[in-house]
């Protein structure tokens, strides 16, 4: 699972795959940056969707900012990319939605 530890949705995501026996692997990747290969891997697999639109994070970016490549921009500010990506076998995942519980058999 990649995400921030202070994140409240990183938290609960981590705390309802363990409640259901999942081991979790947690980073946090602003103390454990990605590297660019690995920022390049999450944008091939979850396209835009992996930039958080919402965040305080994107909100406060410049529009030159908010223009640059989404692998050199995560790798700038890690607190833009959406959380948390799971990764378990074949299945990926982004956020903590009722779909993504179900993919992981966590209660909705």
């Amino acid at each position: 699972m990649f995400g921030l530890s202070h994140c409240s949705t990183c938290q609960k995501a981590q705390a309802g795959l363990e409640e259901q026996g999942w081991t979790v692997a947690f980073r946090d990747v602003q103390k454990e940056p990605l590297s660019e290969d690995e920022r390049r891997a999450l944008v091939e697999e979850f396209g835009d969707k992996i930039i958080n639109r919402a965040s305080l994070t994107w909100r406060g970016m410049s529009e030159d900012e908010r223009a640059a490549d989404p692998v050199a921009m995560m790798g700038e500010k890690p607190s833009v990319m959406k959380r948390p990506a799971i990764r378990a076998g074949e299945t990926a995942t982004l956020g903590w939605t009722a779909n993504v519980k179900r993919a992981f058999g966590v209660p909705v």
